[in-house]
């Protein structure tokens, strides 16, 4: 592969599927192992290939090697969101005055926990922050008509990811 690429290559698209198809698994795999279940490892692996798209459309070479380093790097913000959370729970029980006891208390932080990382922002950011539409479109570098758009997704996802863990239980 030619390092001075253009920007505007007709076969990157063709290489960047192969590398795609070549290294996908490998890089789901590499993710799996360090998170909680295949759901997070899907996400980070997206995640990977998206960057790298982006690596690409720039003139950028990526490589396995590349991937992984992304791999590790979207791993890092991935556990830094899972602390915050942590620390969002423990806030919660503190401002409760103790541990959430009921079972729908812990179904609700539960199925928080379980959602994506997109969906829990945006209805962290409204509900738990209070911030208004306008104030999270800010935070989020969106408009306020978008934020309606992803609290309407966000608000779809917790209901469906909670209904299900209503029946599981």
């Amino acid at each position: 592969m030619e390092s001075n690429q253009t920007v505007s290559d007709p076969g990157r698209g063709a290489r960047f599927t192969a590398l795609y198809t070549r290294e996908y698994s490998r890089v789901h795999a590499f993710a799996h192992r360090r998170t909680a279940g295949g759901g997070e490892a899907e996400e980070v692996a997206a995640e990977v290939f998206r960057i790298a798209w982006e690596h690409e459309l720039k003139g950028g070479e990526t490589t396995p090697g590349w991937l992984f380093v992304t791999a590790r790097n979207v791993l890092g913000n991935h556990y830094r969101a899972t602390v915050r959370l942590s620390e969002l729970r423990r806030r919660i029980g503190e401002e409760l005055g103790r541990a959430p006891a009921s079972p729908e208390e812990s179904t609700v932080l539960d199925t928080l926990d379980r959602l994506p990382q997109q969906h829990r922002e945006v209805l962290v950011l409204s509900y738990w922050d209070g911030l208004t539409a306008a104030e999270t479109g800010a935070l989020l570098g969106c408009g306020t008509s978008a934020v309606w758009v992803r609290l309407y997704r966000a608000r779809k996802a917790f209901r469906e990811y909670y209904t299900s863990s209503g029946e599981s239980a």
